[in-house]
């Protein structure tokens, strides 16, 4: 083969490819400026691989026409302009804005009709054109909502009502008799228990099926904590049953909580060491109960230990009950033991409203003649609580955006020469605002008072350190009235590691010893999360406000929460 040959045919094959290589263009225009503007709006695709891709294109075109109302357009061959242009062209001709749907009002109820149009009447109603298919898969999921799961719908004996509107008959085709949910399978956690089922999701047999219903409540489920949702739930449709089946797996949520703080002992010059523990154990026994047990040991030489039970949905009904006891121990000043009994109603998936009773006795260990603040005293109480919990399910390092704890009591205080009236109230709320994906602004609210002509030492609220303000001895603050306020600026170093500030205000009042002063609380922390839980670890100084800075009264508190 010659040079020049070699020349050419290399020149052909590259040209070739190039021509191969080039993309094709497609030109849809109306007949006249105003309908070439109606067809760009479209934004058609003008650049095609090839010419299956026109063709479709043009299909596409032609159906967003008619979605807007242009039924009766007209259209020409596809014309090859050369060996990379084609084009077609199109005449609009009448669009039509409205059209007019006769119904049948036994075969579907006028309130769904009322839902979806503003011009609904007993027998037909009027809706944009454009809206057809919106509205057409609205009706059909109500119909199917209502227990007709195989209903399908269609137009008929479509015609023009006048130059700008249609007219169009509703066919409606239920598919069978109405269904309703005959029995309720569960998948992979078998155990789960079926009052919840009931009485939390509200999923129940004998009610018609709906299952974007169905699939609303299951959502509930996040705020559960011991179970989550596989996938979702599906039916099983027979001639005369319908079953569905909720694919649920079990999760383990018992927590440990527990810290340790230290500081020197003004006195003596060395390191006093404080702490607690807080075991949680939730479900464990497949009943969706839980029991929760607390030791605190201080170094004012107090001992608090409490447990709570609590019951819910007493004999598959929708009552639940909260069983509590509480014993308090100062060194060898008194001891105190309160017991509350109460009943509860889950009033939403992350609410519940409490009612019972509380009583309380407290003994004097002391000589009268030693401490005259501190007397034996019995005293019984109702009480009405509300609680609120928001999950939070996008992290591991905060398992509540939000809580609400709000408890009222009323009762008489009685000891061995006088019987008084008494109120107490209490709130203990917090609130996470999410600033952006890494920053956020955690506050918290505490506050209690009690109302009494007389007070005793033995029975004040105790308040300071790690879950109240921060940089004091844990409870070694007494008062009849008190409020907390704790913010923390948190920044996330990573999913496993925060960091935080701790700037804390309170207010307390003490009528035994006539104190009324401010309290402030700053500090450091951070919290990390490992394998065996979330690990905190926070630095702070209080003092009040007739008082200095020093460094030596600063606090350290470690924490473990740990679940299993």
């Amino acid at each position: 083969m010659s040079k020049h040959t070699c020349i050419i045919l290399t020149f052909f094959l590259f040209s070739l490819s190039n021509l191969l290589a080039q993309d094709l263009s497609l030109i849809i225009s109306g007949s006249n400026n105003q309908e070439n503007t109606i067809i760009n709006s479209l934004e058609y695709k003008k650049k095609h691989p090839n010419y299956n891709s026109i063709i479709n294109e043009v299909d596409t075109v032609a159906q967003k026409l008619i979605k807007t109302g242009y039924i009766d357009y007209e259209q020409s061959p596809i014309k090859k302009l050369n060996d990379t242009v084609f084009k077609i062209k199109l005449k609009l001709n009448t669009k039509y804005n409205l059209i007019k749907i006769n119904y049948n009002n036994s075969v579907i109820d006028k309130k769904i009709i009322d839902e979806i149009s503003k011009n609904s009447f007993e027998h037909y109603f009027i809706i944009p054109f454009k809206n057809i298919e919106k509205t057409l898969e609205t009706i059909n999921n109500k119909i199917s909502n209502n227990g007709f799961p195989f209903s399908k719908i269609k137009l008929s004996n479509l015609k023009k009502e006048s130059k700008n509107s249609l007219t169009a008959n509703l066919i409606i085709l239920k598919g069978g008799n109405k269904r309703s949910l005959d029995k309720i399978t569960i998948k992979g956690y078998e155990k789960f228990p079926k009052s919840y089922l009931k009485r939390f999701l509200k999923i129940k047999t004998q009610k018609k099926f709906n299952i974007e219903e169905i699939n609303r409540k299951m959502t509930t489920l996040k705020s559960l904590g011991f179970a989550e949702q596989t996938k979702n739930p599906e039916a099983l449709f027979t001639k005369d049953s319908t079953t569905l089946y909720i694919y649920l797996k079990k999760i383990q949520n018992n927590a440990f909580d527990g810290f340790l703080g230290f500081n020197t002992n003004e006195e003596t010059n060395k390191i006093d060491f404080n702490g607690y523990i807080n075991l949680k154990l939730n479900n464990n026994l497949n009943y969706g109960e839980s029991f929760n047990l607390i030791y605190k040991s201080d170094e004012s030489q107090q001992k608090n230990f409490e447990i709570n039970l609590n019951l819910p949905y007493l004999f598959s009904t929708p009552i639940g009950t909260e069983l509590s006891l509480q014993i308090l121990k100062r060194d060898s000043s008194f001891t105190s033991v309160s017991q509350k009994a109460n009943l509860f109603y889950q009033l939403t998936p992350k609410s519940k409203i409490f009612l019972g009773v509380e009583g309380v006795e407290s003994n004097n260990l002391l000589n009268n003649e030693l401490n005259l603040d501190i007397e034996d005293y019995n005293s019984n109480n109702i009480n009405l609580k509300y609680i609120f919990e928001n999950a939070n399910n996008t992290s591991n390092l905060f398992r509540l955006n939000s809580k609400i704890n709000l408890e009222l009591s009323f009762g008489k205080r009685k000891t061995e020469n006088l019987t008084e009236e008494q109120e107490k109230y209490s709130i203990d709320a917090f609130y996470t605002f999410k600033i952006n994906k890494k920053n956020s602004f955690y506050t918290r609210i505490q506050a209690a008072t009690k109302n009494s002509e007389t007070y005793f030492e033995n029975e004040l609220f105790r308040f300071g350190g790690i879950n109240s303000i921060r940089g004091f001895q844990e409870n070694s603050i007494l008062a009849n009235k008190f409020y907390v306020f704790n913010t923390e600026y948190r920044y996330e170093l990573n999913k496993n590691l925060y960091s935080y500030t701790i700037i804390d205000f309170s207010n307390y009042e003490n009528k035994i010893s006539n104190t009324k002063e401010n309290l402030y609380g700053f500090g450091l922390g951070f919290g990390l999360l490992t394998r065996a839980g979330l690990l905190k670890f926070n630095f702070a100084n209080g003092k009040s406000e007739n008082q200095n800075f020093v460094f030596s009264n600063s606090k350290i508190h470690i924490s473990l929460v740990s679940f299993f």
